[in-house]
C-alpha cells in the first residue's frame, strides 16, 4: 500500500507539472515551456522507470490511458531528446562510442529489413495460390494450417496482400536507406566535396527526416489507439480527461473490412505506421552520427563499417565493366 501511494504521488506530481508546462506554452511563454520540460525530463524518466506499473499495467484502465497519453507527449519528447544529447556528447568525446551506435543502429536496420523483405516473396506466392484456387480449382475459400486450419474467403487473402506490402514499406525503410536503395535527387550533392556532402546529410537528418517522422508519429499514435480502445482517446485530450475516460475503458479492436468477407485486420496497418516512424527516427540518428564521424575523420572513413549486400564475384565483374 505504501509503495502504491508513493507511485501515485510520483505520477500526480508529474501530471501537475505537465499541466503547468502546457499552461505556459498556451500563454506563449515558449522559453519557459522548453526549459521547464528539459529540467523535468530527468525526473519524468526516473519516475516512469521506478514506477512501471503506473503505465504498463494494462489491466488498470488508468495505467493504459497514461501509456496512451505519454506515448505522444511533450514529456516523452524531451526525455528522448535529453537522452540523445547525452549519448551524442559522449560520442563526440569518444568516437568509438558513436561508431558503436552507428554499427548498432545500422545492424538493427539491416537485420529487420532482411527479415521482413521475405514478405515480398510471400506476397508473390500467395498471389499465385489465389489465382490457382480461384481460376483453376474454382474454390471460394482457402484453408491453410496444420491441426487448426486458417480458413477464410479468397477475398480475405486477396486483401491481405496489402499487409505484406505494408511490411516491406514500413519495416524495410531503414534497411533500404543503409543499402543506398532510396532515390536521391542529385541537384548539387553529387558534385559537392566530401565534407560538404556530410554537412548536407547531417542537415537532412536533423531538419527533414526527424521532424517528418515526429509529426507522423503524433498523428499515427492516436490514430492507432482510436481503433483499439473505447472511449476514443484524442490528441487534444488533457490527461485528467483521459483518466476520467478510463472508468469506461474497454478494448475494441477494429475488425471491420472493406468487403463483407475481406481482410479484417486493418489495425495492423496503424501499428506499422508507428513502427515506420520509429524506424525513420532511428535511421536519421544513424545518418547524423555517421555523417558527423566521416566529417571529422575525412574521406578515409567513408563507408566505414558499412554492411551492404553484395552479389559476390558476379557483382564485382559487373561493376568492372561499367
Amino acid at each position: 500500500m505504501a509503495e502504491d501511494a508513493v507511485c501515485a504521488g510520483f505520477f500526480r506530481a508529474a501530471e501537475g507539472a505537465k499541466i503547468s508546462c502546457l499552461d505556459q506554452f498556451q500563454e506563449g511563454n515558449l522559453i519557459s515551456f522548453v526549459l521547464g520540460n528539459l529540467l523535468e525530463a530527468f525526473y519524468n524518466f526516473f519516475a516512469a522507470l521506478l514506477n512501471p506499473s503506473m503505465w504498463l499495467d494494462w489491466s488498470n484502465g488508468e495505467a493504459l490511458m497514461r501509456f496512451i497519453y505519454y506515448g505522444a507527449s511533450a514529456e516523452l519528447f524531451f526525455v528522448l531528446l535529453i537522452g540523445l544529447v547525452i549519448v551524442t556528447a559522449i560520442g563526440i568525446w569518444k568516437r568509438s562510442v558513436m561508431w558503436a551506435c552507428v554499427r548498432g543502429l545500422e545492424g538493427f536496420a539491416n537485420a529487420t529489413g532482411r527479415f521482413f523483405a521475405w514478405a515480398g516473396l510471400l506476397m508473390v506466392l500467395q498471389q499465385i495460390i489465389i489465382v490457382f484456387m480461384q481460376r483453376i480449382f474454382t474454390r471460394p475459400d482457402i484453408s491453410i494450417g496444420f491441426g487448426i486450419p486458417l480458413q477464410f474467403d479468397i477475398s480475405w487473402f486477396a486483401e491481405e496482400l496489402k499487409l505484406f506490402n505494408a511490411l516491406v514499406v514500413c519495416l524495410c525503410v531503414s534497411y533500404t536507406f543503409v543499402q543506398g536503395g532510396h532515390v536521391r535527387v542529385d541537384l548539387f550533392y553529387a558534385g559537392a566535396k566530401f565534407r560538404t556532402k556530410r554537412v548536407i546529410d547531417m542537415f537532412g537528418a536533423l531538419f527533414f527526416m526527424i521532424p517528418f517522422a515526429i509529426v507522423t508519429w503524433l498523428y499515427g499514435w492516436f490514430f492507432l489507439w482510436r481503433h483499439l480502445v473505447t472511449p476514443n482517446p484524442s490528441a487534444s485530450d488533457r490527461l485528467e480527461l483521459l483518466l476520467r475516460k478510463a472508468r469506461l475503458l474497454k478494448w475494441n479492436v477494429e475488425t471491420i473490412g472493406f468487403s463483407p468477407n475481406g481482410f479484417n485486420g486493418y489495425f495492423l496497418f496503424k501499428i506499422l505506421l508507428c513502427a515506420f516512424c520509429a524506424m525513420v527516427i532511428l535511421q536519421a540518428i544513424s545518418v547524423f552520427y555517421r555523417a558527423l564521424l566521416e566529417f571529422r575523420e575525412g574521406p578515409e572513413s567513408a563507408d566505414k563499417y558499412l554492411d551492404r549486400d553484395t552479389l559476390g564475384e558476379g557483382e564485382e565483374a559487373y561493376e568492372g565493366t561499367h
